[in-house]
């Protein structure tokens, strides 16, 4: 599997959620002006990183099961 780039792919799209997911629980625990100043604008980049990984996994798994792997 680490030999896979479309696998490699799919991991760094996961993580890159968790990262905005982090940041974005990060930011509502301490509140402060840079919560207020971009709450939105984290809750649009998860969503859309989150559905551009969901995308990559059905691919992968798709071309995976097609493929016999």
């Amino acid at each position: 599997m680490l030999h896979d780039p479309l696998f490699l792919i799919v991991v760094v799209a996961v993580l890159l959620v968790l990262v905005i997911l982090m940041i974005g629980i990060g930011s509502f625990g301490v509140g402060g002006k840079f919560h207020a100043r971009n709450s939105n604008r984290l809750m649009r980049y998860r969503i859309a990183a989150q559905a551009v990984a969901v995308v990559l996994i059905l691919i992968y798994v798709t071309l995976r099961h097609a493929g016999g792997h």
